[in-house]
């Protein structure tokens, strides 16, 4: 039967855009070999299975502050390629672990993993075969273990991603779904006949296997469980408690928005969505100091809320910041999210390792390093959790000869270009082609660079920290849609932030309010700033105005003198 299974999904394999996982086909290239990970102890089985069975509450402290997630900037790690450590040309854990430090010098404060549990994909890891286990390319679940010890020593949390809605088309489980009076049958979404009239991200949703058809929105490797049965509720409950008995700050949850189908028409943001996810949010409440993030791109307001996730990537919001820059002034949607959308209790990013949220910014900018910084100055000083994809902070590129589009944009970080794979890897070759640009794009060139993009992403890191009206104060625009600078208040606590930013490619004005004093603000960004205001040219019998002048492209941050 299993064999038959694999013929089926590779014969239907699709090649998906868009979407936060892409098929298990034939074609994917193969990863090399990894190096057998220690011994580790194996977790008690229930009917064979090691990702099922009851865990018991059990918190540790992590030392962080409480509201640690609230004040900080997270970066996002595809482990695979961001640090190999034993030489078989795949990121590790123990090679992230020994990046720490780097990223401590950034400003990070928190780090979403990308998939981290054993998989079939060999790639992004969303097809996962076992809840409960590290995946063996990436070491152990004692060298997470160190990682997570590792990273509370340099005040810096650590939030999983987790997949709900399927599984690994080769998960034990879905193995023991395929027989019809299996205890596990109705674990995952069975139909007899063929449903009529779905059609998800990658066409019909239904896969024939024998006589029945099991529901997999994504592809056929990776089947939807039924989140109807309190059992499969629980598995999920059991393993969440899992991690977060071994110290793990929260998780990023993906696909929320198709847990639950209704039929053909209604499998996409249902309501049954958000009660489950206020379920899992009271979970992470007991344990206290943790965070979650949910990925909802087709409707992500509603998982922001209190009574579902209380926090959720605002999609769409980068799109109109790169738009805004590139436009050379604010543009209507950047204004109207910022203003409909709660982003202070969203993940906000320029980009992420999905090819559908946009490509990474060296590429949306063309390698236009004055409006690469304008966006992330944007990013920086709005309200929200920003979230930095690895290797934006140096403008890391695409990488040649991918299969698909989102592994254009999960390339090997390039950390030193007098070093072989640019410090990625010792061996003779990498899970994936360098980036382009990783010799002129690596951390070494840009920490010795004082104008480069690590130090501009450091710069404004290091003041959003210094200054917490920047990360959780209050947001208040001044611009209106259209004007080449955007000119914001941010406000906590009494103290006022102003941030001004000429998107535009020659010099500007704005207006300014009636009753500006520009000697009660104090320039904090960038150092030596020089605000510059003058007289505005009036008709006659007009009251006199004042007016803000700013060069190319320029930032400036100001605040309050009390």
């Amino acid at each position: 039967m299993r064999s038959e299974l694999k013929r089926r999904i590779l014969a239907s394999c699709l090649a998906l855009a868009g979407l936060a996982a892409w098929p298990v086909c034939a074609e994917t290239p193969a990863a090399p070999a990894a190096k057998a990970p220690a011994a580790v102890a194996v977790p008690a089985t229930v009917d064979g299975f090691s990702d099922v069975g009851p865990v018991p509450f059990a918190p540790v402290d992590s030392g962080l502050a409480p509201d640690w997630y609230k004040k900080g900037v997270f970066t996002e790690i595809l482990v695979r390629a961001y640090q190999d450590s034993n030489g078989d040309g795949i990121g590790d854990l123990k090679g992230l672990t020994s990046r720490l430090d780097y990223l401590k010098s950034v400003g990070i404060t928190g780090i979403w993993l990308m998939p981290i549990f054993r998989s079939s994909d060999h790639d992004h890891g969303y097809a996962v075969e076992n809840y409960r286990e590290i995946e063996p390319d990436y070491g152990t679940l004692a060298d997470f273990d160190n990682l997570i010890a590792e990273a509370h020593k340099r005040g810096i949390g650590i939030i999983v991603d987790y997949v709900m809605n399927h599984s690994s088309a080769d998960h034990k489980l879905f193995d023991a779904s395929m027989k019809v009076k299996s205890p596990y049958r109705d674990w995952y979404v069975w139909a007899q006949p063929h449903p009529e009239g779905w059609t998800t991200f990658s066409g019909d949703p239904w896969r024939e296997m024998g006589d029945w058809y099991y529901y997999a929105a994504f592809d056929a490797g990776m089947p939807d469980f039924n989140l109807r049965k309190q059992e499969v509720v629980d598995f999920h409950m059991n393993n969440l408690r899992f991690w977060l008995n071994r110290g793990v700050d929260g998780f990023r949850f993906d696909a929320v928005g198709v847990l639950y189908e209704n039929g053909s028409i209604a499998w996409d943001n249902q309501p049954e969505n958000h009660v489950l996810m206020n379920k899992v949010r009271q979970l992470l409440d007991q344990y206290g100091k943790r965070y979650m993030v949910c990925e909802a791109p087709s409707d992500p307001v509603p998982f922001a809320g209190e009574n579902s996730c209380g926090s959720a990537f605002a999609f769409g919001l980068q799109k109109h910041i790169v738009h805004s820059v590139k436009m050379g002034r604010v543009m209507p949607d950047l204004l109207y999210t910022l203003q409909t959308f709660p982003v202070a209790r969203m993940g906000t990013i320029l980009s992420n390792h999905d090819w559908f949220a946009g490509a990474r910014p060296w590429r949306q900018f063309n390698g236009d390093v004055k409006s690469y910084k304008m966006a992330a100055a944007t990013l920086l000083t709005l309200p929200g959790m920003p979230f930095i994809y690895y290797g934006e902070e140096i403008g890391l590129g695409l990488s040649d000869e991918s299969y698909h589009d989102d592994q254009k944009i999960r390339g090997p970080m390039a950390w030193d270009a007098n070093q072989p794979f640019g410090g990625f890897t010792n061996s003779d070759s990498a899970f994936r082609p360098l980036v382009q640009n990783w010799k002129t794009n690596n951390v070494a060139a840009e920490d010795a660079n004082p104008t480069s993009l690590l130090n501009w992403y450091r710069a404004l890191i290091g003041l959003r920290d210094n200054e917490p009206a920047l990360s959780v104060g209050s947001f208040k625009p001044i611009s209106a849609q259209d004007e080449q600078i955007f000119a914001f208040e941010r406000e906590y606590e009494g103290t006022r932030m102003l941030v001004l930013l000429n998107y535009a490619y020659r010099d500007g004005k704005l207006d300014l309010p009636a009753g500006f004093d520009a000697s009660k603000w104090q320039t904090v960004f960038p150092a030596g700033g020089q605000l510059k205001v003058a007289p505005k040219k009036v008709k006659k019998g007009e009251a006199a105005k004042l007016e803000l002048q700013m060069g190319t492209q320029e930032v400036m941050v100001l605040k309050a003198i009390k």
